[in-house]
């Protein structure tokens, strides 16, 4: 997944210029382990038009951005578009990022959520993802069906609630965010999160009640 993405998103670049770019790439060169490098350090070989230093930070941040934006969207193609425009934008900008400012994470996440929520509101209409097929001399297949349309249950009870209880949700349980840095990413207050955390439990516990029955009939099934 992440080689995939980085390789995406630097096919759409445009080309660094030529003069400084190659100077300072035997500077770059000379970095003995770019993977040790703090976002920031990356940023100063970003912004000199670095490509290898933006493949380096797409590799850190790609998978956890991409999680984001599938379980708000449920939508595999459309999560790859909103996270690769988020990167993009990363690269049209570099030259204006700020070092110290603010999280790297925190800038991704909050672009990666207003792409989303762009995206739900032109394309309401939720896809459901295709079942993994299962090979037939697994004795346990039947449970692994059952975990999976388990799984789709949990994920649709999810898609119900507004976006931004789903959104503070996905942060909060999945990411394992605090409520500031949510209210960061957000663009809110802390006490505008907690509540939105309350109405969404409260909603998916609700939603889950009506489904009860269906979850319970998949492990009680034969």
């Amino acid at each position: 997944m992440d080689q995939r993405m980085a390789n995406a998103a630097l096919k759409c670049l445009s080309q660094p210029d030529s003069s400084d770019a190659a100077v300072n790439r035997g500077q770059l060169l000379q970095a003995s382990d770019l993977k040790a490098l703090s976002d920031d350090e990356l940023f100063g070989f970003i912004a000199l038009g670095q490509e290898e230093a933006f493949q380096a930070l797409i590799e850190r941040h790609v998978d956890r951005g991409y999680a984001v934006a599938y379980r708000i969207l449920q939508n595999a193609s459309d999560a790859e578009d909103v996270l690769q425009d988020a990167f993009l934008q990363v690269w049209s900008r570099r030259e204006s990022w700020k070092p110290g400012k603010a999280k790297f994470s925190t800038w991704l996440f909050r672009v990666v959520t207003n792409r989303c929520i762009d995206q739900l509101r032109r394309k309401r209409a939720s896809s459901m993802d295709v079942l993994p097929e299962l090979s037939d001399d697994n004795s346990n297949q039947s449970h692994i069906l059952e975990m999976q349309q388990a799984i789709e249950l949990l994920e649709d009870a999810m898609a119900e609630l507004p976006e931004q209880q789903r959104i503070a949700i996905v942060f909060s349980y999945h990411e394992n965010l605090s409520n500031s840095e949510i209210a960061e990413i957000l663009e809110t207050s802390v006490s505008a999160v907690e509540s939105l955390l309350k109405r969404g439990r409260q909603k998916l516990r609700k939603i889950l009640k009506t489904h009860s029955g269906d979850i319970l009939s998949l492990f009680t099934q034969g």
